[in-house]
């Protein structure tokens, strides 16, 4: 394994010095799946609470954007654009997220938060007909990085 590249020499957490990294053109994507009952499924635009699959994707995009608010040592990063696409299946809504910025560090988390939150709001606005909802993945799909 190697160094972690938030800590120091003497176990205290750090936010990385990205300032000497050159400017790139990153995009991650990651993915996350939440797992239902078919009648839920067939639900999730009409729920008392509203459309699930609209609300979901809205709450994936403004999460990717408060990523460095939620997650300690993450930078702030311009993000130039977000997507957060969500696809129902017979039991399943899986959301595609990704993020993509040209700086110093990557968007990983950003990608993953959008993801996570989208299917957060899908179990959130779902759960009081569906007790059996599970948020069952969340993963990195792919990144990308090329020198601008």
């Amino acid at each position: 394994m190697t160094e972690l590249s938030h800590v120091d020499d003497t176990g205290s957490v750090r936010m990385v010095d990205v300032g000497a990294k050159p400017l790139c053109r990153r995009r991650a994507t990651a993915r996350a799946i939440v797992r239902m009952a078919s009648e839920t499924a067939l639900r999730l635009r009409t729920l008392p609470k509203g459309d699930a699959l609209a609300t979901a994707q809205l709450a994936g995009i403004m999460a990717a954007k408060r990523t460095s608010e939620l997650i300690p040592l993450c930078h702030p990063l311009p993000l130039s654009a977000i997507d957060v696409e969500l696809s129902v299946g017979e039991t399943t809504v899986e959301i595609t997220a990704s993020a993509e910025t040209i700086a110093q560090t990557g968007v990983e988390m950003e990608a993953l938060v959008a993801a996570s939150v989208a299917a957060l709001t899908v179990y959130d606005m779902a759960k009081a007909i569906d007790k059996e909802m599970v948020v069952a993945e969340v993963a990195l799909v792919e990144k990308f990085k090329e020198q601008v």
